[in-house]
């Protein structure tokens, strides 16, 4: 870019010029070597008089000839000016001002190391009003100093390498609001043939320049703002339904202690569908449910709640693990056939001592044991829901006082750059170390994960533990159980040992009345209807008196009116009318158990 007496040219004009000029010149004449030789029509000329003058052109001669050359004149223009329009379109005949003025970008040239101002263009002096030539940038273009442009021009003249910097907001001008601009400065030579607005300057030699360009992005900026609005107006949207169809406060078992959190994604992720739940079963057994619906949104968020509340619905039937996924698979397809889950369903019951689950495409359950070490629970694993055609099965993993574990989703131990199982495993050595209540161990879980708040995923965890109680609390806590053989004389005999172990237990006197009949109608309708193995299970917690008879027949009682002519079927109903809840279920290997509970006084 050259500037003559600080107005610049493009390359090439010059040449331009100078064949303009060529044209402009006397053509040599005809013969010479110097050029072309020229055509031109002869002259028509009179014969001469007798006395030897010449005679006057005819007037037919003088008419004919002017018109006829005019004629071949236009001829040539008009050759002229199709080749012209034949030509393709230039700019080498426009000046830098010709075309940087009439850019609506912002331009400025400096040239120096002290950025002396050259030129701006109207677009700039609109916005930051008329600039005095020759000064510097920091006295002429104070406002790039304020959007931190002149380091940046420093090292632009340095290495003579381009540099941009993006959406700096800009006010001033005749805007009505602030504008956002993307500043490129690019490097440039600047020359002059004349004085330099400076006169302690003299530039006759060329000086290395920067072309400052602003670029309005001001449109774009406000566009892309309005979509950030949008999107986190969407996420506040999702993460309030995700919380609000989360457990607003987790039941708590009796026998074991539960903790879970959830944290959703960072501002730039939209919400997932993580959920946890923790269901009681009754008679001292509980549900413990992790999931994981594969979308994003309100969506997601919207699929999950509908799956928590059928989780829920379907562990009140007391199924097995493997036919809750069962059900719970066949209902995700019904709710959306794009959307898939994975889950896990686990029940502990203290009386085996023992954690039974099925998993649908979900992460391997943690369980440490007493001694400290941990190990995953092994297969079966099946595919997710909503994907159909498979069928559950349920395996199990001890879970015996002082044992733990945990349930979590992938976005605590997937990563991008890294495989899953890496993840798991540093989960397991993050997990052996982690002591404490559950509400603890999830937060040294998460911090041992690195998960922060700006973390790219949701994560949900849920810790378990199952405490050994000694002193007071081992008091609080009683099982006793009696097999029931022989026909008839085994309701008498049941009758008598519940009433022994509740005495023994120190209740009062209404609730061991209370239990010994509840217990005599669960014997004597298991003794009428079931066929052996029998067994009378009573046990006790710091919150409940449980009672629970198991049979080989997998025929489930039901509640049902009887008429006052009915010598039986009485039974169930009485044990519903005197205890605080009662239930029946089947039992791994046929068979069936039915119970019931009465709730103890507080203190």
């Amino acid at each position: 870019m050259i500037f003559t007496r600080w107005s610049a040219k493009f390359p090439g004009t010059q040449r331009r010029g100078a064949a303009r000029s060529d044209r402009a010149a006397p053509r040599p004449a005809s013969g010479t070597p110097s050029g072309p030789p020229e055509t031109a029509p002869e002259a028509a000329t009179a014969p001469a008089a007798v006395d030897g003058t010449p005679s006057a052109p005819t007037a037919a001669t003088t008419t004919g000839s002017v018109p006829a050359a005019r004629a071949e004149h236009e001829d040539t223009a008009a050759s002229q000016e199709a080749t012209r329009a034949a030509l393709p379109p230039t700019v080498d005949a426009l000046s830098v001002h010709e075309i940087l003025g009439t850019i609506p970008a912002l331009v400025a040239v400096v040239y120096g190391p002290e950025h002396r101002l050259a030129y701006v263009n109207g677009a700039y002096a609109t916005v930051f009003g008329a600039r005095p030539a020759g000064r510097t940038a920091r006295e002429a273009l104070p406002e790039l100093d304020a959007l931190g442009l002149l380091p940046l021009m420093d090292q632009v003249l340095r290495s003579g390498k381009p540099r941009t910097v993006k959406s700096r907001k800009v006010a001033g001008g005749d805007r009505t609001r602030d504008g956002y601009y993307t500043f490129t400065c690019t490097p440039i030579e600047v020359a002059a043939s004349g004085p330099a607005p400076d006169p302690e300057v003299a530039c006759v030699a060329p000086h290395k320049g920067v072309l400052v360009f602003g670029a309005d992005v001001t449109d774009q900026i406000e566009s892309a703002e309005r979509l950030r609005a949008s999107e986190a107006s969407q996420r506040e949207a999702a993460v309030t339904l995700q919380r609000s169809l989360l457990p607003q406060e987790l039941e708590q078992p009796d026998d074991l202690r539960v903790a879970a959190t959830y944290q959703p994604g960072g501002t730039d992720a939209a919400v997932g569908g993580d959920w946890y739940d923790v269901i009681t079963l009754g008679a001292g057994r509980t549900a413990l449910v992790i999931g994981d619906v594969m979308g994003r949104g309100v969506r997601a968020a919207a699929v999950m709640g509908q799956l928590r509340t059928a989780v829920r619905a379907y562990a009140r039937l007391d199924l097995p693990p493997h036919e809750v996924l069962q059900l719970l698979d066949g209902l995700a397809a019904e709710i959306d056939a794009s959307q898939i889950a994975t889950c896990v369903y686990a029940v502990h019951d203290p009386n085996e001592g023992r954690l039974v689950y099925a998993s649908a495409g979900h992460l391997p359950i943690l369980v440490r044991d007493p001694d400290g070490s941990v190990r995953r629970a092994a297969e079966p694993t099946g595919p997710p829901l909503g994907t159909g055609g498979w069928l559950h099965t349920s395996g199990s993993v001890p879970l015996g006082p002082g044992s733990s574990a945990v349930l979590y989703t992938d976005g605590l131990v997937e990563r991008r750059d890294k495989d899953i199982d890496d993840g798991v495993e540093a989960l397991e050595r993050a997990f052996a170390g982690a002591a404490g209540d559950p509400d603890i161990v999830c937060d040294r879980l998460l911090r041992s994960l690195g998960i922060t708040a700006t973390h790219d995923d949701d994560v949900a965890i849920l810790v378990l533990q199952h405490p050994e109680r000694t002193g007071h609390d081992a008091e609080l806590f009683h099982n006793a159980a009696l097999e029931l053989h022989g026909g008839t004389e085994a309701a008498p005999r049941a009758r008598a040992f519940a009433s022994g172990v509740l005495a023994s237990w120190r209740f009062s006197p209404e609730l061991h009345d209370l239990g010994v009949l509840a217990a005599s109608e669960l014997v004597a309708n298991s003794l009428q209807h079931g066929h052996p193995p029998m067994r009378l299970r009573l046990r006790r917690t710091d919150r409940r008196l449980i009672i629970e008879v198991t049979d080989g027949d997998d025929h489930l009682p039901r509640r049902r009116r009887a008429e006052p002519v009915d010598e039986a079927g009485r039974g169930i109903s009485i044990v519903a009318t005197i205890a605080s809840a009662w239930g029946s279920r089947r039992t791994p290997g046929g068979g069936k158990a039915v119970w019931c509970e009465f709730a103890l006084p507080r203190g």
